[in-house]
């Protein structure tokens, strides 16, 4: 009788430290931290899946995460909207088609890394203001130089848009020279009592007529007379084709050739120059960050310090052109 006794404790006590260490198992495997816990997440994701209900998987969001950042500039991109990303937080607003903002986002570039050249095909002397080169014409003559660069623009831009009746620059004597009367073949006198149109032929609507009438608006057109066609307008109402204009003999002008917004409203902008002597049109950096071309509203004070030119407060406009 007592055999049997302890007999049954001992099976009781194998039973019951058997379910101790059932215990201690379930807590280690599924309660606990550590490689354990893993073993009871790695038991639920084999049910659950291994996915987020986005469809990523967990690595890919940490990896995305974790990324370096993309840099601003895009050596590859072809056409200034492609060659400059935005900033983080920041977006271009939708452009119209046939609008300046299309035709400066949408204009093409040289390659990555070339140099900036002069009217006569010879390198700039000063190749570290630029981030990017417009593959804007340039005559061969020692003409288009910062003021006239813009002007350039503004008449290709009305030129390609079928817009011509729009091509009109001021001369610094006032004169109002109409390509539309150019066009019509009126020619342009310049003389000491001012200038004049006079008959000069028949139509020509031609692109090298067209080109001579810019030779013509660059020779006597200037900041000067830039500044007569402009009007002074707040940063926070800044957009594409506004301008930079310190007006003088010599001045000078860039042209804002992209804006980028944040939800909050606050802006960004890209400049661009021509400058003396004549030379292809350009993107320019930063100084205060040259990785990245993008002017900031919030980090904009007077003087305006661009590369080669400083800004005082006032000298930004909008041309009405």
């Amino acid at each position: 009788m007592g055999f049997m006794i302890r007999k049954k404790k001992s099976l009781c006590m194998i039973v019951a430290v058997v379910c101790v260490a059932a215990a201690i198992w379930i807590l280690f495997a599924f309660v606990l931290p550590g490689d354990s816990g893993k073993r009871g997440e790695k038991a639920l994701e084999s049910i659950e899946g291994s996915k987020d209900p986005s469809g990523v998987p967990p690595t890919a969001v940490q990896e995305q995460n974790t990324a370096e950042p993309v840099p601003v500039v895009n050596s590859q991109g072809e056409t200034l909207e492609e060659r400059v990303r935005v900033p983080h937080g920041y977006e271009r607003q939708k452009a119209k088609p046939d609008s300046l903002e299309a035709f400066l986002r949408e204009y093409p570039l040289k390659k990555a890394g070339k140099p900036v050249l002069l009217y006569n095909g010879e390198k700039k002397y000063n190749q570290n203001a630029h981030a990017a080169v417009f593959k804007l014409p340039l005559e061969h003559e020692d003409l288009q130089q910062c003021a006239d660069s813009v002007m350039r623009i503004y008449a290709e831009y009305f030129w390609k848009s079928k817009q011509k009746d729009r091509i009109s620059f001021r001369f610094v004597d006032g004169f109002q020279a109409d390509y539309d009367k150019w066009r019509k073949g009126y020619r342009i006198r310049v003389g000491e009592a001012g200038s004049a149109w006079v008959p000069g032929g028949g139509q020509d609507d031609s692109y090298e007529a067209f080109k001579k009438y810019m030779r013509i608006v660059f020779a006597y057109s200037s900041t000067l007379s830039m500044k007569e066609e402009s009007k002074k307008i707040k940063l926070s109402d800044i957009r594409m084709g506004d301008i930079f204009l310190k007006a003088g003999s010599p001045g000078h002008v860039v042209l804002v050739v992209d804006v980028c917004e944040r939800a909050d409203g606050k802006k960004a902008f890209l400049l661009g120059q021509g400058f003396m002597p004549a030379q292809e049109f350009h993107l320019l950096v930063n100084p205060a960050h040259k990785e990245d071309p993008w002017y900031y509203e919030e980090e904009i004070s007077y003087p305006l310090e661009t590369p080669e030119y400083s800004f005082g407060k006032g000298s930004l406009r909008r041309l009405m052109y």
